[in-house]
């Protein structure tokens, strides 16, 4: 690293003692950091000169002028393992930012909250294609979909690809999960009816607890990143549609940088978490699902603290929520070491498990989003797990003096995909030797 200047650059250059450096082709790389407030800066620097890649937001007021300029040449990257996903402060104790009003109105959200049909309710009532076409546009919407926390083709058993197992046993617990698909770059899981259908449920064990409606749930983001504040506003808005004002109100609050992360990713315990809903992401650190799945783990989950629990205080809301039964589900699956195909059908039914109880909303992956680039299409590293995937990882990163084109970009995806099929065919023949 030659230098850093934070929320400015961060300026790197070849190492020239590194024991690999004839794959490492770029000699000096700037990082420049984009708070998300002028949506066309990397397009217009893009376009002078100034850097390699740029994202593209086609609902920008000017995107007209850059498609036209760049029309042969926006690409869109496949989708990698990386999840975003909105999860629930089931617990909150800290209200630094909120327009709740009076403690009956902070106590009926935390027990809605804390009702699964209700969870329920709000993840059918999600509309995760308007969601993303804020940002990605109408033709992008769907590219970048996710609806499981374990992506859908992480891992296959039995010939089968995951989100094909879980849904499966989905299909056996209920008519509302007959005919869902979970299959990438799409969204069969928003429906107004089944929200309104897992409302009327949630409204008659609520309302018999004491429960006042509607419900009001604080939604914190970033203001200065305009795209961030166009979802915000899409989620409020599909929601209050599908279930109404009078039931659900989601309160955007509309943060700067700095309150937004205090209140949300930076908060270090669980009652500084000051939110009902948030969206993080998470990837994976290796090949099992267990890498996804363990970060609801109520023992030691990462998420925990975020959904405003301690193990170690507060068991007695764990068991209310169900996470102890989801554990056994994640025991089981663990308990499983050498039969893959057995491991990874338990494993399905704990993500089925995850799913039903709307515990995550996974709404997103990384990649799938319009881009032009100079660098040359999958010159970089690959892999599904790990930092070696990352567009930041530059080791066999090579770029070129012309902007890629899209034809020539699907034809270098379409070639990459027949060398890693090639690849990976080879790799279980010379496992197989191994193995026995």
């Amino acid at each position: 690293m030659k230098s850093f200047t934070s929320k400015s650059q961060i300026e790197l250059e070849k190492n020239p003692e590194y024991y690999d450096k004839k794959n490492v082709h770029i000699d000096t790389v700037k990082l420049t950091y984009f708070d998300g407030s002028d949506q066309d800066y990397l397009a217009r620097n893009f376009s002078d000169g100034n850097l390699s890649t740029a994202r593209l937001f086609p609902t920008s007021s000017t995107y007209s002028t850059i498609e036209k300029k760049f029309k042969d040449n926006i690409v869109y990257t496949p989708q990698d393992s990386t999840v975003y996903y909105a999860y629930f402060n089931v617990n909150r104790q800290n209200y630094g930012h909120t327009k709740k009003t009076s403690d009956e109105q902070k106590n009926s959200t935390k027990t809605a909250l804390q009702n699964k049909n209700f969870r329920q309710a709000l993840n059918f009532a999600l509309d995760r294609t308007s969601y993303s076409a804020q940002v990605n546009g109408k033709d992008g919407a769907t590219k970048t979909l996710r609806t499981l926390l374990v992506p859908p083709t992480f891992v296959q058993a039995d010939g089968k690809d995951f989100g094909t197992l879980v849904e499966e046993k989905l299909a056996a617990t209920g008519d509302e999960w007959k005919g869902v698909s979970f299959a990438d770059a799409q969204d069969s899981l928003h429906n107004a009816d089944k929200a309104k259908a897992e409302l009327e449920k949630a409204k008659a064990e609520l309302q018999s607890q004491g429960v006042q409606f509607p419900i009001h749930i604080d939604y914190v983001v970033d203001q200065s990143s305009n795209a961030l504040v166009q979802q915000a506003d899409s989620m409020k808005s599909s929601i209050e549609a599908s279930l109404g004002k009078d039931n659900v109100v989601i309160d955007v609050q509309k943060l700067s940088t700095d309150d937004a992360d205090n209140a949300t990713y930076f908060a270090q315990s669980p009652d500084q978490k000051d939110f009902d809903m948030d969206i993080t992401g998470w990837g994976p650190d290796f090949q099992d699902p267990s890498t996804y799945l363990d970060i609801l783990n109520p023992t030691d989950g990462s998420t925990l603290t975020g959904m405003g629990l301690d193990p170690k205080k507060d068991q007695a809301l764990i068991e209310k929520i169900g996470l102890n039964e989801y554990k056994a589900l994640l025991d089981a699956a663990n308990d499983e070491k050498l039969d893959t195909n057995a491991r990874y059908e338990k494993y399905a039914a704990a993500q089925a498990w995850l799913t039903e109880n709307a515990m995550v909303l996974p709404i997103y992956s990384k990649g799938g989003v319009p881009s032009i680039t100079k660098v040359t299409p999958f010159s970089a590293a690959n892999s599904a797990i790990g930092i070696k995937g990352e567009p930041t990882f530059f080791k066999y990163q090579k770029v070129q003096d012309k902007t890629v084109t899209t034809a020539d970009y699907e034809k270098a995806y379409k070639n990459w995909l027949k060398e890693k099929e090639e690849s990976n065919k080879k790799a279980q023949e010379e496992l197989a030797k191994h193995v026995k």
